[in-house]
């Protein structure tokens, strides 16, 4: 159920990261002085580092991490 709802999450910000709807207009300006574009990218930014974050803690492959873990140290042929 998490992997589904992960990918739905990621399926879903990839969608909204295509905004035409403030492409033509640079107003409202957000507190004032800020294009409503850059606020928005700066919230996708954002949203997309929070869903990086729920990748990494949920989807990452820790199998593979205690593999290289169990492995013995290589010697360096240089040495």
């Amino acid at each position: 159920m998490t992997r589904i709802l992960l990918v739905v999450v990621v399926v879903a910000l990839y969608a909204l990261h295509q905004d035409f709807w403030f492409w033509r207009t640079a107003n409202p300006l957000v507190f004032g002085f800020v294009p409503i574009g850059l606020f928005y990218h700066a919230c996708f930014s954002v949203a997309a580092s929070l869903v990086m974050w729920l990748l990494v803690k949920y989807a990452w492959p820790s199998h593979l991490e205690s593999e290289v873990e169990h492995q013995q140290p290589e010697e360096d042929p240089a040495r």
